[in-house]
């Protein structure tokens, strides 16, 4: 099973139109994969809440696919938050990871994929290495959070290909 994790908890974001899309690319190549969107969970605390969600995304889950938005230069708390309460040595390690940035700005993230890709290997995880940053990524979605830009349909597509075979 692929977790998708929108890693942001602010609600309408692009980071979870993302992850939309890459769940529906998937599908297109007949993966089935599920989203961890961190603006429908609370990951503050280890809790009963966190425990149920951590056993039904993330320690089912073989491979992950993060979609990261740049907060100030690099990747959003809340999802540090969820790795720190997460069962760290049951959850991440020799698991297969990859990375998208999202941002409004030119640089699609490319600083908050490497602190997260730091932070991962620290993990045990395995990245690979195609991490994809999205520079205006409100120019790339239709108003049906659809992508319309064919260059960065093709180019996740490879993305994915690359990954399902990593």
């Amino acid at each position: 099973m692929i977790t998708i994790i929108a890693g942001t908890n602010r609600k309408g974001s692009n980071t979870k139109k993302v992850a939309l899309e890459y769940k529906r690319l998937l599908l297109d190549e007949k993966v089935e994969s599920q989203i961890l969107a961190l603006d429908e969970q609370s990951v503050y605390e280890r809790n009963e809440a966190f425990e149920k969600m951590e056993t039904d995304f993330l320690k089912t889950a073989d491979k992950f696919i993060f979609i990261v938005p740049e907060y100030n230069g690099s990747y959003p708390g809340v999802l540090k938050m969820l790795i720190d309460n997460s069962d760290v040595s049951k959850v991440w390690p020799s698991k297969k990871v990859l990375l998208t940035g999202v941002s409004t700005g030119r640089a699609g993230n490319i600083r908050g994929l490497e602190h997260l890709t730091g932070s991962l290997l620290h993990l045990k995880m395995n990245v690979h290495p195609n991490r994809l940053p999205l520079s205006v990524v409100h120019t790339l979605l239709n108003d049906d959070a659809i992508f319309i830009d064919e260059g960065t349909i093709k180019t996740i597509k490879a993305q994915i290909a690359e990954f399902l075979n990593f």
